[in-house]
């Protein structure tokens, strides 16, 4: 596997991030298609939950996330995301990253993000992490803070890691750490991607996965939409809500594992 960038249809992935604006590889840009990218394609791992897993070569996510009307985990969006960077100019290091959410420390090395560098400046970004993370790029300085959207950031060091965390001044928790200067190739990605959807401990595995943004910053959640009664119902809601496109086989298999 390698990175393929030349694969990425541009044209069509902006369209489908309703991104008409400039294409020079600036901050702004990178910002407005940052937070272009997390409004419109969901966060999402219907794929893992119904047993398929997922692929990471450019066309599968092309096929998946761009023209399939469908959403996808931390790896199928920013490897997509990086491909569509480094189209319009911009340098990208892919990253792997251990998961921190809840004080845990030892975690395999399963979340994709990346550093971006725009006018003589290096930026995270992160269109993949769901939950709280990340609506528009930030300084990737340790202390540096982005507030956005009514939510707040900050990136500290622990040892030799970068560790992102979210949350109000002094009651904020750790996100994610990781090691900027460890070079990660696509067969590392591809261990990882292996990991988060096959491991009988991946909690992808286990829980249907569901997250979008909106255009206000509001963060719509499966939980938190009234449970549908038939697979019909959940196709409604999925489209309506969050703009996944599923077949009536898939609705009426995913149905049982959120409603039981």
């Amino acid at each position: 596997m390698t990175w393929d960038i030349e694969k990425l249809d541009l044209n069509a992935y902006l369209a489908r991030i309703r991104h008409d604006g400039p294409r020079a590889p600036t901050a702004a840009t990178l910002r407005a298609v940052h937070r272009a990218h997390v409004q419109a394609i969901p966060f999402e791992n219907l794929d893992v939950v119904l047993g398929r897993g997922v692929r990471l070569d450019l066309g599968s996510l092309q096929d998946k996330l761009v023209t399939g009307g469908r959403g996808g985990y931390c790896h199928e969006h920013n490897l997509l995301f990086a491909a569509a960077l480094e189209r319009l100019g911009f340098g990208v290091t892919r990253h792997l990253a251990r998961i921190r959410v809840g004080g845990r420390r030892h975690l395999p090395r399963t979340h994709a993000t990346l550093t971006v560098r725009a006018e003589g400046r290096t930026w995270l970004a992160d269109v993949g992490f769901g939950g709280d993370g990340l609506v528009e790029p930030m300084p990737f300085e340790d202390g540096a803070t982005l507030e956005a959207d009514g939510r707040r950031w900050r990136l500290a060091r622990d040892g030799g890691y970068h560790v992102l965390h979210a949350g109000a001044a002094g009651q904020d928790a750790e996100l994610y750490a990781f090691r900027p200067g460890e070079p990660f190739l696509p067969s590392d990605f591809e261990v990882a991607n292996f990991y988060v959807a096959h491991h009988p401990r991946s909690p992808f595995r286990h829980h249907v996965l569901l997250q979008r943004v909106t255009a206000a910053g509001e963060r719509l959640r499966l939980e938190d939409q009234p449970p549908p009664a038939t697979a019909e119902d959940l196709r409604a809601l999925l489209d309506g809500a969050f703009g996944i496109t599923v077949t009536a086989a898939d609705a009426g298999a995913l149905l049982p594992l959120i409603t039981g």
